[in-house]
């Protein structure tokens, strides 16, 4: 008598789902990593402890020595007008992000977040995460 059966059961395990899953996961943390960019500019800057995390299209940086920078390049402030009214021409809601020194004095704040306003664009202060 033979007892073996005939169907035999398949002890291999292909990895192609598995390679699916991962190459899926890579993407979405791709995609979604690049909506966080850091400004390569030495800036210090102040702490917060309510931070959100907002779409950077258009960084204004003043540095502790009173440089500015929009999209870290150097720029003039009589000439940061002109540059913030072509980056934000074709948008409907401007955002723009500043990134000031905390050692900078505010008036100089005030005067960037005053251009930015009067060109209909939202403005939001960089900080990073702490307890004061």
């Amino acid at each position: 008598m033979n007892f073996r059966s005939k169907n035999r059961v398949n002890a291999e395990f292909s990895m192609s789902s598995m390679t699916d899953i991962i190459f899926l996961l890579l993407i979405f943390f791709m995609l979604t990593s690049n909506f966080v960019t850091p400004s390569g500019l030495p800036v210090s800057l102040p702490s917060s402890k309510a931070s959100d995390i907002v779409m950077q299209k258009i960084s204004v940086t003043i540095t502790d020595d009173l440089q500015y920078f929009v999209n870290d390049k150097p720029v003039a402030l009589e000439d940061i007008e002109p540059q913030l009214t072509a980056l934000l021409q074709g948008t409907e809601q401007g955002a723009v992000v500043l990134h000031v020194d905390k050692s900078v004095p505010v008036e100089y704040l005030v005067k960037v977040a005053g251009i930015a306003k009067n060109l209909n664009a939202s403005v939001t202060l960089a900080t990073v995460p702490g307890t004061e």
